[in-house]
């Protein structure tokens, strides 16, 4: 009897926990996993990688070290000809090629949900990977750096307003921890100092986080205020052409920066594999997380409309729910794998945790209500011990062993964004030889 196939579409929660569930459970299946990227991001310690409080490598997990005997291919799924079992996959580098499959996975996960703003794609930058968080480092002290360097006291002001579209935990813990970071690099310079930096958060409904509740948001949005970071509710950005912040409640300034953390829409690719998709662009599933019409699919993660058993309408696009739906999907791919029947999905929210920057936070854990340095130690906890590995739990340990002795570091390496800049510029001096020859 030949092995049963499994192709994994993805490598984030979906794609790693299904894969480690399958492993144990279906040794025999030879499971294909496609990613853009070899490794897996930790979104919940972005906002710390960002600050410096954890160093940016130590939020990734390598899927190949983790996955052995499972066939990782960095690359793409841009097709899927269910009828026939049959993928199409263009890898990084080379010519696209068919694979063959049993059973298919679909765990893409999600990307920006972004709105037609003007000038939003020429001078925003988003929050959901390690890139774009060591990116906001490198850019928030570059910023402070040129504002220490000019004359011009509106190079200054624009270089040092900081504008944060989004008040969910993304944009909240995000806009926190670097709000810490630049009030402790201001000890480093002589011109720039917390007062003169402006920081913004912008959000279009009534309150921030709004998966914590209505009292520890507005205790967030209090901590946030009494930092001097302006928060502007029920308000949107409606323009950022030039660098130039337009908000609809008529007010205008320069920004160099600006982060848009708006929430998230199910990877687009769902919609071109042909399997039914609700208004949202989210895969339908049962409540075993099968396709919807499709026998041998399953779905879960931010780019499947799971049902929420426990309350109704369909699960959030959070880790704690993808983290567990992973699980129960590879524990379902491998019972129908060796004869059985899958198992519905169902679990119960136990809260939120919010780090609001160093020894500050919020949460909400099965009817507990914190703030605080009890709610932020609560979140580092938490999240210390779902990160996947016992390697990376130790190095994050060891990461804030440090912090606790030594001042948090701020170098910025902007250099790293454009690499060959020096050399291009050596290299500049023979151009300028042929010409004269």
């Amino acid at each position: 009897m030949a092995a049963t196939k499994v192709l994994i579409v993805g490598g984030g929660y979906v794609g790693l926990y299904s894969a480690l569930a399958l492993k144990k459970r279906a040794r025999e299946a030879e499971i294909t996993l496609v990613s853009p990227e070899s490794n897996m991001t930790y979104q919940p310690f972005l906002p710390e990688a960002a600050s410096g409080n954890i160093e940016p490598r130590h939020v990734v997990i390598p899927l190949r070290t983790v996955l052995k005997g499972v066939r990782l291919v960095t690359g793409r799924v841009t097709a899927i000809d269910h009828t026939t079992r049959r993928a199409r996959v263009e890898p990084i580098e080379g010519a696209g090629y068919d694979v063959d499959y049993t059973q298919v996975i679909l765990g893409a996960g999600s990307i920006s949900r972004v709105l037609p703003v003007p000038g939003l794609p020429e001078n925003a930058v988003g929050f959901k990977t390690v890139g774009e968080a060591i990116y906001l480092r490198n850019h928030v002290l570059s910023c402070m750096d040129a504002a220490e360097s000019t004359n011009d006291p509106a190079v200054k002001k624009r270089a040092l307003a900081f504008t944060f579209v989004g008040g969910g935990y993304a944009g909240v813990e995000a806009l926190a921890e670097l709000e810490d970071l630049a009030r402790d690099a201001c000890r480093y310079y002589s011109s720039v100092t917390r007062d003169d930096m402006r920081w913004v958060l912008v959000e279009a409904a009534g309150g921030i986080l709004p998966e914590i509740g209505e009292g520890l948001g507005e205790y967030a949005l209090e901590r946030l205020r009494k930092r001097s970071i302006e928060t502007y509710l029920n308000t949107r950005l409606e323009g950022a052409t030039g660098g130039v912040m337009t908000l609809s409640n008529g007010e205008t300034f320069e920004s160099d920066t600006l982060v848009w953390t708006t929430g998230v829409k199910a990877h687009p690719l769902m919609g071109a594999f042909g399997f039914s998709t609700d208004k949202q662009g989210r895969i339908e599933v049962d409540e075993c997380m099968r396709v919807k019409g499709a026998a041998d699919a399953w779905a879960a993660g931010d780019c499947a409309a799971v049902p929420d058993l426990t309350t109704g309408g369909v699960c959030p696009p959070t880790a704690q729910h993808a983290l567990r739906q992973a699980r129960r999907l590879g524990k379902n791919v491998a019972a129908v794998i060796n004869g059985g029947e899958p198992k519905p999905f169902k679990y119960k929210n136990r809260g939120g945790l919010v780090s609001l920057g160093r020894y500050k936070g919020v949460a909400s854990v099965m009817g507990l209500r914190l703030r605080g340095f009890p709610a932020w130690f609560l979140h580092r906890t938490y999240h210390v011990i779902m990160v996947p590995t016992i390697n990376r739990r130790a190095r994050i340990l060891v990461d804030w062993t440090v912090a606790l002795f030594f001042r948090r570091d701020v170098v910025q390496l902007g250099s790293l964004t454009q690499p060959r800049e020096a050399f291009i510029e050596a290299t500049s001096s023979l151009v300028d030889v042929r010409k004269e020859t």
